[in-house]
């Protein structure tokens, strides 16, 4: 199913053609710089599984986006529902994970904002938020585009202690 488009990106269900590019997605070094380790295939394919769970649950989730013209898969942009113990949580996140040869070329920032508008007219969302390890400067620069506002930073529970990615800056948005 798709679900909406922009000018240049399709956002679409999930098929098992795409298993292979994400396991290599989520193996590469750069695409998971900011992350505690690239997966390992066991790893993808779990994470596969509960991106297809969430769907079933929630009616949203980490949305597959393929280029229009081409039609080649190049990572995800999407909602999740974010559980780990923190003072804004449980709530709704937008995330995002391309491929590397897609960097710089302003998808997350299209396909984000096109989320966005899609989670709060159609989805009916209120609020949403997005966090990163504070030295993902890539990703904040994304969050402030789509226009959020940063509301704070925090030390992500789930990051391990003495990490550079533990410290974490939070953006926050309403519809």
């Amino acid at each position: 199913m798709v679900y909406f488009e922009t000018e240049r990106l399709r956002f679409r269900d999930w098929n098992r053609e795409d298993l292979p590019q994400f396991r290599k997605m989520n193996k590469d070094p750069q695409v998971m710089q900011y992350f505690p380790a690239p997966l390992e295939d066991a790893e993808t394919d779990a994470f596969f599984d509960r991106i297809q769970n969430e769907f079933k649950d929630s009616g949203y989730g980490l949305y597959a986006v393929e280029l229009i013209e081409s039609g080649e898969f190049i990572g995800f942009i999407g909602f999740h529902e974010a559980s780990f113990k923190a003072s804004f949580t449980p709530c709704i996140e937008i995330g995002w994970r391309l491929k590397a040869s897609d960097f710089g070329k302003g998808y997350a920032t299209e396909g984000a904002r096109a989320c966005l508008d899609y989670g709060f007219k159609v989805l009916k969302f209120t609020e949403v938020y997005s966090f990163t390890a504070k030295i993902n400067l890539p990703s904040e620069r994304v969050m402030q585009k789509i226009g959020m506002t940063k509301a704070g930073e925090f030390e992500h529970p789930n990051v391990q202690e003495g990490s550079i990615l533990k410290a974490h800056v939070l953006y926050h948005t309403k519809a």
